[in-house]
């Protein structure tokens, strides 16, 4: 019986948030050019190319906070299943907005999920928190961009809602 190596876990939890940001990457690459360009947006919103790489060092960190949880609760225990249930339930609706929002393009529908989302990340780090405060702290950057997605989320919204959505 051959054993895991040692820092397989570490590395799975910390990549396993990007397989949805990977996937919403491909919505997002065929939707900017022609529909998002399209919209109003505000004058402070960050430039597009900054995107990618500020959810790549997001995922990374709320990956390894993920798996920092895993680690200090023993594995898939009972004990670990609000901590790393509210995780996934966050994770969730964060890969959900790309396609809501993107995708579909449903903007009003885009800044409900990321309420929702900032809602379970919010309750994901108090509970980390708990457990392992490195973990709790490395959520802190995901949650002010998710201040920041949100506010600019809704501006989009009231900015275009009275444009016919395609």
């Amino acid at each position: 019986m051959e054993m895991v190596p040692t820092w397989a876990p570490a590395v799975g939890f910390t990549l396993l948030p990007h397989a949805g940001g990977f996937l919403g990457g491909m919505i997002t690459k065929r939707e900017i050019p022609i529909w998002y360009e399209s919209l109003e947006k505000p004058s402070w919103r960050p430039p597009n190319w900054m995107f990618g790489p500020v959810w790549g060092t997001l995922y990374t960190s709320m990956g390894y906070g993920s798996y920092l949880v895993w680690k200090e609760l023993g594995g898939f225990k009972e004990e670990s299943m609000v901590p790393l249930g509210l995780y996934a339930g966050q994770l969730a609706l964060n890969w959900a907005w790309t396609p809501i929002f993107f995708g579909a393009h449903k903007i009003g529908w885009g800044l409900v999920d990321l309420l929702l989302t900032s809602g379970a990340a919010t309750a994901t780090t108090v509970t980390w928190y708990h457990v392992n405060k490195k973990a709790a702290y490395l959520m802190f950057p995901y949650l002010a961009w998710l201040t920041l997605a949100s506010v600019l989320n809704y501006r989009i919204w009231k900015d275009n809602k009275n444009k016919k959505q395609s």
